[in-house]
């Protein structure tokens, strides 16, 4: 399974701020959408087939609760800019990679986001739980498959 298939169940909405938004910008974002994290894009970025280059960072529920513990009070944080608080967007993941692919460099650069690219395209962003959930869909078809062969053969 690739990380294309599980854009086609999910979908390939991809939530964005821009750099100057405020961080009550991004929480209601994420309370709305109920979702754990929003790419954010620079200023220049077109509503949609947004380069690779846009990608500035992204900004997830972490990062707003580590913000809060080293501000002054929940009403400092929640004014201030995105840019503040995001984190730098370094990795990204191609459309056609694996499952495993992207486990391992979600484990291995210990990020919980990756925003997917088709040809320098930004095409939509996965999440840990969306690879754990399609990598467990994935082994439970296999296990099916195994039990009908071995009732076959019986």
């Amino acid at each position: 399974m690739t990380i294309a298939m599980i854009l086609s169940h999910k979908g390939q909405d991809v939530y964005r701020v821009s750099p100057g938004s405020t961080v009550a910008t991004v929480v209601a974002v994420l309370a709305r959408h109920k979702i754990g994290a929003v790419l954010v894009l620079d200023e220049a970025a077109p509503r949609f087939d947004a380069d690779i280059q846009h990608i500035v960072g992204i900004v997830s529920e972490r990062d707003i609760v580590r913000a809060l513990t080293t501000a002054g009070s929940a009403g400092d944080v929640l004014d201030m800019a995105v840019s503040q608080i995001m984190t730098e967007a370094r990795h990204t993941i191609h459309a056609s990679a694996t499952l495993r692919e992207a486990a391992e460099l979600m484990t291995d650069r210990r990020v919980r986001h990756l925003p997917v690219i088709e040809d320098d395209k930004l095409v939509g962003m996965v999440s840990i739980g969306d690879v754990v959930k399609a990598r467990l869909d994935q082994q439970e078809t296999e296990v099916e498959s195994l039990r009908a062969y071995v009732a076959g053969c019986v």
